[in-house]
């Protein structure tokens, strides 16, 4: 395998490892297809899935990078690709430590920065520019915020969220819950924490990702994970376990962990995750025109989310903004001769 040169951020605590597919000199494998979709699926292989993808050369890499000793359980991160046409500055293959997702919100916040910071995406010193970014969801956009030649923000503009099913009951070993779905880039089961007994805590986490993972379970045939676009987009990709807090003068206030994959825990409010968030308040009358939420994850960052006055049949278009920061750069390589190999994972 070649070195692998990576740039490393965090949005809101949550990592994010940037592969650049399209540099120039890259030797690493590719994954064929005519739009971001369509290589989504050649890297997830024949009768594989999203967290049960085929091995191959490309998959390879996620997993040298995700694994320990170069990464970890909770290691995110993306491979650049070529965008689907001329409309994008290019596109994305998100994964993890358990195989690839169709949207990832914080994932584009650090991209957008990244594009305006290595230069690739002119941009002013004062004020902001649009990164368009071709997901296997779709288009998505961040627009990266400028002040004194610094970055000081991404928002991210996601594909349209729309709700799907409501109060579905969930028996788990904690009780019984009635969780709602919702379509994102991604799909979402939303359920209070306190349904269960437990608050949105470090200490309460063990069980939160346990109860995350029998919900993702029990709702894998659920009707409502469904999405028209086929099966690359259908299934429960994360379990959003929140948590009320006193609202704001601007809107609603939340806590919230989301437990996705095979029971990851993203440390930030999870940005798609915070779209079908705001696509259940909507709907509920809770977030009005003008009015924010205000999203915190467990370790207590926090995204600010609103509804954009637009959309239509497919859903409402919203908008998440957070903090990218750059964390390192790296250059991995596997020596043939190390007895681990690519890695491993506790």
């Amino acid at each position: 395998m070649s070195t692998v040169r990576t740039t490393d951020y965090h949005t809101a605590g949550e990592p994010f490892r940037i592969v650049d597919l399209t540099a120039p000199g890259t030797v690493l494998p590719t994954a064929p297809g005519d739009t971001v979709a369509e290589r989504c699926a050649t890297a997830i292989g024949p009768a594989g899935s999203g967290t049960a993808p085929r091995r191959g050369a490309l998959d390879d890499v996620r997993r040298l990078l995700v694994r320990e000793p170069r990464g970890h359980a909770g290691m995110y991160g993306g491979f650049v690709v070529p965008p689907d046409d001329d409309g994008a500055h290019f596109g994305v293959l998100f994964w993890h430590k358990d195989g690839y997702s169709t949207a990832c919100g914080h994932g584009t916040m650090a991209l957008g920065a990244w594009a305006v910071d290595s230069g690739r995406v002119p941009a002013p010193d004062d004020g902001g520019v649009r990164v368009r970014v071709d997901v296997p969801s779709g288009r998505v956009t961040a627009t990266v915020h400028r002040s004194g030649g610094r970055t000081t923000g991404v928002t991210f503009r996601n594909v349209p969220a729309r709700v799907s099913s409501r109060k579905v009951p969930v028996a788990t070993t904690l009780g019984l819950a009635e969780v709602d779905i919702a379509h994102a880039g991604a799909c979402y089961a939303s359920v209070a924490a306190r349904d269960f007994g437990l608050d949105v805590s470090t200490a309460a986490l063990p069980s939160l990702v346990r109860v995350g993972q029998e919900l993702r379970a029990a709702l894998a045939t659920h009707p409502g994970t469904w999405h028209p676009g086929g099966p690359l987009l259908s299934g429960v990709y994360g379990v959003i376990l929140y948590e009320e807090l006193p609202d704001t003068p601007f809107g609603p206030h939340q806590r919230n962990v989301t437990v996705f994959a095979d029971g990851q825990i993203d440390r930030s409010p999870c940005g798609s995750g915070t779209s079908a968030r705001l696509a259940l308040l909507a709907e509920d009358g809770r977030l009005g025109e003008g009015e924010d939420l205000l999203h915190e994850s467990v370790i207590g960052t926090v995204f600010t989310g609103r509804v954009v006055p637009a959309g239509g049949a497919d859903g409402v278009l919203t908008e998440v903004t957070g903090t990218a920061y750059r964390t390192g750069e790296h250059a991995f390589t596997l020596d043939p001769h190390d007895a681990l190999g690519a890695g491993f994972l506790l």
